[in-house]
């Protein structure tokens, strides 16, 4: 790196006239959301505090950082560190909160946006897109040989440390979520799509905070299903929903969740009797950890008709394929409505297996 630069950043380092406290750093350079260190010279005779507060100088939009000693005070400096923010790419300016002080300059690395937006390296808070169901394709044979994939994802609508959702934190838990589910017929000539749903959904989640909540986490929102056909063969239906989370962890280390689904009906004018099949409650069940896990998902009709869906899935890697993130999958369905189109008609059993992006 060039020098001028350097002499440029130690000359903004400098206090400013009126200010008793200077603030320096060794490393300059900063990733987005990555600690950092730095050093504090105070007036003399005073004693230096543990924690000191930072501020992005002339954004106060930005929450003041909490900057912890990081060891004692030798004469009148003290090292510090504080957990810079998510800030774009480019140079920032801090300010100690409350006291007269020079300023620190740092140069925030550019973040690869999908690991803004994944959360790759922040696993203390929900990353803004994340999965909601799992996502897969796999292949059975039915008579026709057919394809079932699901794509699923959810993005968190407001940050909790900016903007409204600092203001209104409550807003931090608004999501949009779409799920897309769809049967692919790869025996017929022209390879149709025998039926394909679609559910963006928007709902509201709560995480509990304490450990005497009796419930993990809820949802409650939204939901529109969709087939996207017309006349004969459409289908559509909108529910209110509330998803209540308990989370177990066992003796093995492996974590077993009971997430039912329970919904009612807003609008189902396409199937009328569409409950007499699906019921009220999707009952959803999954055991297992990140390397293997046992999913099922139960309906249960008011005609005493339902349907039942139990997804494996089993980690590549654990079969010596290296640091591959993908998963074995497969997936037995029986009973009534695979697809939205055949929301009242059972077919055969049917086993397909294939490979998951997300269990």
């Amino acid at each position: 790196m060039p020098r001028w630069p350097l002499i440029a950043l130690a000359l903004l380092a400098l206090p400013a006239a009126a200010a008793d406290w200077a603030l320096s750093v060794v490393e300059p350079r900063v990733k987005p959301g990555a600690r950092f260190e730095f050093e504090v010279i105070g007036p003399a005779d005073e004693k230096l505090p543990e924690v000191l507060g930072l501020q992005v100088r002339g954004d106060r939009s930005v929450p003041v950082l909490a900057a912890e000693a990081l060891a004692p005070q030798e004469g009148a400096r003290r090292r510090y560190a504080a957990q810079l923010p998510r800030l774009p790419a480019g140079t920032v300016q801090l300010e100690l909160a409350d006291r007269a002080s020079g300023v620190l300059v740092l140069i925030v690395s550019a973040d690869d946006m999908l690991r803004q937006l994944t959360g790759a390296e922040d696993t203390a808070v929900e990353p803004p897109l994340s999965e909601n169901e799992p996502i897969y394709f796999s292949v059975g044979t039915r008579g026709d040989t057919t394809a079932r994939f699901q794509l699923s994802f959810k993005y968190r609508l407001f940050d909790r440390q900016f903007g409204w959702g600092r203001h209104w934190p409550w807003l931090a838990g608004l999501h949009f979520a779409y799920t897309q589910t769809s049967i692919w017929n790869l025996s017929e000539t022209s390879k149709p799509f025998t039926d394909t749903s679609y559910r963006p959904s928007l709902f509201w989640q709560w995480r509990r905070t304490d450990d005497k909540t009796w419930i993990d986490a809820a949802r409650l929102g939204f939901e529109h299903e969709s087939n996207g056909k017309e006349g004969a063969e459409s289908r559509s239906l909108n529910t209110l929903f509330v998803r209540p989370e308990w989370l177990f962890t066992l003796d093995d280390g492996k974590q077993f969740e009971f997430t039912p689904k329970i919904y009612g009906y807003l609008d189902k004018s396409d199937n009328p009797d569409i409950e007499k099949y699906r019921g009220y409650v999707d009952w959803a069940v999954r055991y297992g950890d990140r390397e293997r896990s046992w999913r099922a998902l139960a309906r249960v009709g008011t005609a005493e008709k339902g349907s039942f869906q139990l997804d494996w899935f089993e980690r590549t890697r654990m079969f010596g394929t290296g640091p591959v993130s993908g998963y074995l999958h497969a997936q037995i369905f029986t009973g009534y409505g695979e697809s939205l189109l055949d929301y009242n008609m059972r077919n055969k059993s049917q086993l397909r297996i294939g490979f998951a992006i997300v269990p």
